[in-house]
């Protein structure tokens, strides 16, 4: 666009409003709007505080079924036995671990934590919303995930 497309509406001896062509109008309108959508995208990850995202990959494999402590495993890239190896417990352990066979200790998943570069809650199963009393009874509630505690 040049100035020769532009017309000046004067008031009172000052400009007052400008005339554009409406295409030169559309495009300054789209890219005003793609100018907001990054600036909102800008705010939204300086507001994650956290700053803890969850790959894609990640939550496909765990919405998938996926054990989320395999799947990270395997994000990150690691065998069983490096991995085993890496927090100091045996590569059949960690495999029943993996596979629900073993609840794990507290202290392994610190490490496994550790080593995965990921938050504790990110490595276990959740938990359904109807839990079991120890009477039997069926109780809701919101969904929780269960951590092990030491010596189990």
């Amino acid at each position: 666009m040049n100035e020769q497309d532009v017309q000046i509406i004067v008031r009172d001896g000052a400009p007052e409003y400008a005339v554009i062509p409406i295409e030169a109008y559309r495009r300054m309108a789209a890219a005003l709007e793609d100018a907001e959508d990054s600036a909102a995208i800008d705010r939204a990850w300086t507001d994650d505080a956290a700053g803890e995202t969850v790959p894609g990959e990640v939550v496909r494999g765990i919405l998938d079924g996926g054990s989320p402590l395999r799947v990270w495993r395997k994000y990150r890239g690691l065998t069983l036995a490096s991995l085993a190896r890496s927090v100091g417990v045996s590569r059949g352990y960690l495999s029943q671990i993996e596979n629900g066979h073993k609840s794990g200790t507290l202290e392994v998943f610190r490490r496994l934590s550790g080593a995965l570069d990921v938050s504790m809650d990110q490595l276990v199963e959740p938990v359904s919303d109807t839990v079991t009393d120890r009477d039997g009874s069926e109780a809701t509630g919101s969904s929780s995930v269960t951590l092990p505690t030491e010596g189990q």
